[in-house]
């Protein structure tokens, strides 16, 4: 094949035969997913495992290329199956319509691929990915866009700097793919109400082109949903002048919309689903609002009949303005009608959602921060994923560079050769063991003699998963079974060195279920490294009194799962954290709103 032709005169036969046979894992079928799936596809790899978790969106289809309007609604991992296939039927795509951290996608899974390309927005998803990569020593390209920047980065275990090598800002990137299906944060509803709901009723129509005919019954379905929903919003459209239209609007959006979504039972065994608005149960409370007076409280949070009371009253304000002119009305956060409108149908959204309600102060610091992903850079991105992994596939790491793609004229591309890990890093720094045990039947105490005793460990240790388990003034979970811990396949343990002499970096152990009556130790490191001792590491507290905190009374008798987290010492031990976000995330900076 001329593919095949090119390929080898490019890489030369032995790298390109290489190329071909290796195992490729992809992560997420998004913006990035589909255009390195494209590539993959016709680069010639000849076996790609996709993994997505979502669906796909109306709001998808301007820049995830492998997706139609016949597609709405259906797994992305399938469907970026189906439509690369036909670049190159003789690839192997095999589709995961499923989440990347579910206990299906264990160690032993990921050791079964040669590289694994990540591309994701969420950010606990790529940690998870990031150590599964390291813990399973199987290279990692890594990237992400936010606007017009994007970045690469080749992660080796033991030989690069990995995803938590590097500070990362507080996350301000959100996925779009969520914001009309299954919002779970206050911006989530700020961009529908702004990029969908203000600008489908009042912004320049768009050409929403024609529906393709699908064939099986599934997508019928779909194309019939569809076409109703569009006909519904073009009628709320062309009749956004009547003055009675405001309970139409509510009505479809906050009400039927609703009860579709529910319709969607798998959508919702994972999630909490939306409660559909009931205007007629709340149109007392909201027939006694003054809502020109509430709309100066722009710092309280206001109650949900107020926010329909407002909803109410700033649609009437922007029809007045229909009507003395025919010119479309643009969203400005200035413009205190497009901000009540907004402001108001975020909050009803959110509170549909189960979502924490914004003030209209914060929701405009939101709203005007809003920056869309963009189709090239996801593509260039992608393109320099696939040149960088070619370097690892060839065994040539010194030859491969982590780039950095910014909106310079001057510069567009920054290049960075690869580094060693962080010495500090407490995710890449560490040493690795795996176990295989039945965890029925092994107990802690077991595994300190087993594992930890061969490894050199005196009495000063200290054993955490999400809580302190084990350390030398606390052995109550000792005889305990791994089971009643809440130990099970794919559990990682973190032993900590306390010792101050030995002072040796924390050990990572992975744990496979199995069958055998005592702990069998899979994989065991030689030696153990010493941690790198800052100057002033004995002014740094473990707690606030300078203790490690244990188990207090009467918390072992609670259910293993139920009892309060380490949140100071897990923060230099725990591997996959908690990464919910402040309160107040997002409100003091530019909002990406990165595609997935």
């Amino acid at each position: 094949m001329a593919r095949e032709t090119n390929g080898v005169k490019t890489l030369g036969k032995g790298p390109y035969e290489k190329l071909k046979s290796c195992k490729v894992l992809l992560v997420g079928a998004g913006g990035i997913g589909c255009e390195l799936l494209k590539n993959l596809v016709l680069v010639g790899i000849q076996e790609i495992h996709v993994v997505d978790l979502d669906t796909i969106d109306l709001s998808n289809l301007n820049r995830q290329f492998l997706f139609s309007r016949e597609h709405i609604g259906r797994p992305k991992a399938v469907v970026a199956k189906e439509t690369a296939s036909k670049f190159n039927p003789s690839v192997h795509i095999v589709a995961h319509h499923s989440n990347i951290m579910a206990d299906q996608f264990n160690i032993k899974w990921f050791r079964s691929f040669d590289i694994v390309y990540n591309a994701l927005d969420n950010k606990d998803a790529r940690r998870h990915v990031n150590n599964m990569c390291l813990a399973s020593d199987v290279p990692l390209i890594e990237s992400g866009t936010t606007g017009f920047d994007g970045y690469v980065q080749v992660i080796v275990g033991d030989k690069t700097e990995c995803f938590d090598c590097l500070y990362k800002e507080a996350p301000k990137s959100y996925p779009v793919c969520t914001i009309r299906s299954t919002p779970s944060q206050p911006v989530h509803c700020v961009v529908w109400s702004k990029s969908f709901l203000f600008s489908q009723l009042f912004e320049p129509e768009e050409d929403s082109g024609d529906l393709q005919n699908g064939d099986d019954a599934e997508t019928a379905e779909e194309r019939e949903t569809l076409v109703a929903q569009a006909n519904e919003l073009k009628d709320l459209r062309n009749r956004v002048r009547e003055p009675t239209v405001d309970r139409d609007i509510i009505d479809k959006l906050f009400k039927r919309d609703i009860e579709q979504l529910l319709t969607m039972d798998s959508m919702w065994k994972e999630r909490i689903p939306p409660i559909p608005l009931d205007h007629e149960g709340l149109k007392p409370k909201v027939d006694a609002v003054d809502a020109a007076k509430v709309i100066k409280e722009d710092q309280r949070v206001w109650t949900l009949a107020e926010n329909v009371a407002v909803f109410k009253y700033a649609l009437k304000a922007l029809q007045a303005r229909l009507k003395d002119s025919n010119e479309p009305i643009f969203f400005d956060k200035d413009d205190e009608d497009t901000l009540n409108f907004v402001a108001a149908a975020t909050n009803i959204r959110s509170s549909i959602f189960s979502i924490e309600v914004k003030s209209k102060f914060d929701i405009k610091q939101i709203a005007g921060n809003i920056i869309p992903a963009i189709a090239t850079t996801n593509a260039i991105t992608a393109g320099v994923c696939v040149l960088q992994s070619l370097k690892v596939v060839a065994n040539a790491l010194d030859e491969a560079r982590n780039v950095y793609l910014s909106h310079q004229p001057d510069k567009i591309f920054s290049v960075q050769k690869v580094r060693p890990p962080n010495p500090e890093c407490p995710v890449s720094n560490v040493a690795r063991a795996t176990i295989e045990v039945d965890p029925s039947k092994a107990t802690l105490r077991q595994f300190i003699d087993s594992l930890l005793k061969q490894l050199e460990y005196d009495e000063d240790f200290s054993i955490l998963t999400d809580k302190l388990l084990y350390d030398a003034d606390f052995d109550d979970n000792a005889d305990r079974t791994f089971t009643d811990l809440n130990i099970g396949d794919g559990t990682f343990i973190t032993v900590i060195d306390d010792d101050d002499d030995t002072h040796r970096v924390n050990l990572q152990v992975y744990v496979q279920a199995g069958t055998n009556e005592t702990i069998k130790i899979v994989k065991i490191p030689s030696t153990i490294a010493k941690r790198p001792v800052t100057e002033d590491e004995e002014d740094i507290p473990t707690e606030g009194d300078g203790t490690k905190r244990k188990l207090e009374e009467g918390e072992a008798s609670q259910p293993p799962g139920k009892r309060p987290k380490l949140d100071e010492v897990l923060e230099e031990t725990i591997v996959i954290s908690d990464d919910e976000e402040p309160e107040n995330e997002g409100l003091d900076g530019v909002i990406i709103l990165d595609d997935d």
